[in-house]
């Protein structure tokens, strides 16, 4: 495994959808306290690095107009989300110079000023963590690969609807996108 090496000028910290709509569901292998956790302590030390944060929630918009919905045979059920379902959790802020991205479908790049932000301050290096490993995790990151940025993913910062699905994500799709580590080697190679 190669160790990570980071330019602290060009590597920003992105998490999805790390909200109070979504850490309330039942997630493996890693529970949500256990990825709320793990990544608070990655955007700590983003932040005292002055490194970029970009905390990234889900959400429609208030007529429900952008919110796809194609055929599909298990399509995504359709509900009215409660009034606080897209606030971040505390644990992760915002911060003062965090940056919040909202998006309106699974990506975090589609349709949103992702590229555009971490373009413009030379970002080329992403750490991306949060949940749903294989859902707004893995569109975020393909989208981030199809764009050039070299990826580390945060393996126990990130969870799944099951650990099947957070495994299979992490064993046969993240490595051939970038590197999969724990939030401790990640730290480690920024300290």
């Amino acid at each position: 495994m190669d160790a990570l090496i980071f330019d602290k000028t060009k590597t920003a910290l992105v998490v999805i959808d790390l909200q109070k709509g979504i850490v309330n569901r039942n997630v493996g292998p890693h529970t949500s306290a256990e990825v709320v956790k793990n990544a608070a302590s990655l955007a700590d030390v983003f932040r005292k690095n002055a490194m970029p944060v970009f905390l990234v929630r889900v959400t429609p918009s208030f007529d429900r107009k952008d919110a796809l919905h194609p055929d599909a045979d298990a399509p995504m059920p359709a509900h009215m989300p409660p009034a606080d379902w897209a606030e971040i959790v505390p644990e992760m802020g915002p911060k003062e110079g965090d940056f919040i991205i909202t998006k309106r479908q699974w990506g975090a790049f589609y349709g949103t000023e992702l590229d555009l932000q971490m373009r413009r301050r030379g970002i080329t290096t992403i750490v991306l963590c949060g949940i749903s490993t294989n859902i707004g995790v893995e569109s975020t990151a393909r989208a981030a690969y199809e764009l050039g940025y070299h990826q580390v993913f945060a393996e126990d910062a990130t969870a799944a609807l099951s650990a099947e699905e957070h495994s299979f994500t992490m064993a046969h799709i993240f490595p051939r996108m970038g590197k999969v580590r724990s939030t401790a080697d990640i730290l480690t190679a920024i300290h």
